[in-house]
């Protein structure tokens, strides 16, 4: 009998035979998949005049491409897929001539898919405004970082954003045995054992490319019997998955693992933590601009005013990390993160800012009061803007007792400073500032 490894020579790799053909074979992704969805409508042929965008945003091996791969065929448009990192302006442009000529001339729709859309420059991104604005493509960009820091802003607000979850264990149970016996996949040529089905599982982390890389290359290693397809064990399992599955992938989900232990050992105080994660990120290529912009979160996140001056050197490292490149830009990055990590902590400017969030997305606002409003348009004094306003600097102690806060908010506090680091100052400052303002 021909050995695995023949039956697999020269084959398409498996994760990409497996790609579902159409949404209803698409593993996980449920939340997103409902019926009556932005995605559901987007596939459907008879609603091809739908133009929306969307943005997906979630780990590798998720199914962005396939998404939106299995959006075009089941709609009937045309699909066209351009990579960040090699698309220019030029290529964008292009593509958007064609989608417009298609769809004057022939009535057809185009999806552009925009793989890594994270790696676009600002100037690359505005390239495709136009297109998306007037409906020349539907366009379907993928990405592994957020959004806020990597899309500009028109692009992100003529898209819907939705965030792709990492595959349970049980999808990626169910994409194993369906690539193991379906004609596209293994088609029975070897069979799996539960250990080697749980080892698949437990390796993958959510990630079904990598469960299927690793499932093709314990399979091209079986024997089959004479008879009998082979046997894919545990055994084979851990000497196909290549140990780089182990180190550190920009691409997989110890990017994310790493970069959460980098932030919660700054927030930890743990200064070597830091610097080890610090130098596993730099060693494996991470995008150093990346990391700076996690400093600078965690400056504020983190230490807020119990050091402000943790943020202006997060600025400064991401600025020189820019202005100077790799690989000197590792010593500033290794500066700010030994400075923020053995400084004073703080969340509470990150707390504040999120209850009043949560305050006004629960309703809870109300009128500016009038003597803050605006009262330098013709008409304004006329309304009462601006009568009883108090100019703080026309007092001795530069603060006056005065509402600044809505009637429905009156005494509201966001704001709860800690004891460490200068924060300490602010807040016996803030205690009689506090007292002033409600005329106590």
């Amino acid at each position: 009998m021909t050995s695995s490894a023949a039956l697999f020579q020269g084959q398409t790799p498996l994760a990409v035979r497996m790609r579902p053909i159409s949404l209803d074979e698409v593993a996980g992704q449920g939340h997103l998949l409902r019926p009556g969805s932005p995605l559901v409508a987007l596939a459907n042929p008879d609603a091809a005049t739908t133009a929306v965008s969307v943005i997906l945003w979630g780990p590798p091996g998720t199914g962005k491409t396939t998404l939106a791969q299995a959006i075009a065929r089941s709609s009937g448009r045309r699909f066209v897929e351009l990579s960040a990192v090699t698309a220019g302006v030029k290529d964008v442009r292009e593509v958007m001539q064609e989608a417009l000529t298609q769809r004057d001339l022939y009535g057809q729709s185009t999806i552009l898919f925009l793989d890594e859309i994270h790696r676009f420059t600002k100037a690359q991104q505005d390239a495709l405004l136009p297109g998306v604005e007037n409906g020349w493509v539907i366009l379907i960009a993928a990405t592994t970082e957020n959004p806020s820091f990597s899309v500009i802003s028109p692009l992100l607000s003529r898209s819907l954003l939705l965030t792709l979850r990492s595959l349970s264990d049980d999808d990626l149970g169910s994409l194993i045995d369906r690539a193991v016996t379906d004609p596209r996949g293994l088609a029975g040529a070897a069979t799996l054992e539960p250990d080697a089905r749980a080892a698949v599982i437990r390796l993958a982390s959510g990630d079904a490319r990598r469960a299927l890389t690793a499932l093709e290359a314990a399979a091209s290693m079986s024997e089959p019997a004479e008879d009998a397809p082979g046997v894919i064990t545990a055994e084979l399992i851990a000497q196909a998955v290549d140990r780089a599955l182990l180190r550190y992938d920009r691409q997989g989900d110890e990017h994310y693992d790493v970069i959460s232990a980098f932030i919660k050992s700054i927030r930890g105080s743990d200064v070597d933590a830091a610097m080890h994660y610090l130098a596993r990120m730099v060693e494996a290529g991470e995008d150093p601009r990346f990391i700076a912009r996690r400093l600078v979160i965690s400056a504020s996140e983190d230490i807020g005013l119990a050091d402000p001056q943790a943020l202006v050197i997060a600025v400064a490292a991401a600025d020189a990390v820019a202005f100077i490149g790799m690989p000197e830009g590792r010593i500033p990055l290794a500066e700010a993160t030994a400075y923020l990590a053995t400084t004073a902590k703080s969340n509470a400017a990150y707390l504040a800012i999120d209850q009043a969030i949560a305050d006004v997305r629960a309703g809870g606002f109300g009128r500016v009061p009038a003597p803050l409003r605006d009262a330098h348009y013709p008409g304004a004094k006329r309304l009462g803007h601006g009568k009883g306003y108090r100019y703080p600097h026309d007092t001795e102690i530069g603060i006056v007792a005065q509402q600044h806060l809505p009637d429905e908010l009156k005494g509201r506090r966001y704001y709860t400073p800690t004891n460490h680091g200068q924060e300490r100052d602010v807040s016996a400052r803030l205690e009689k500032i506090r007292r002033i303002l409600d005329g106590k």
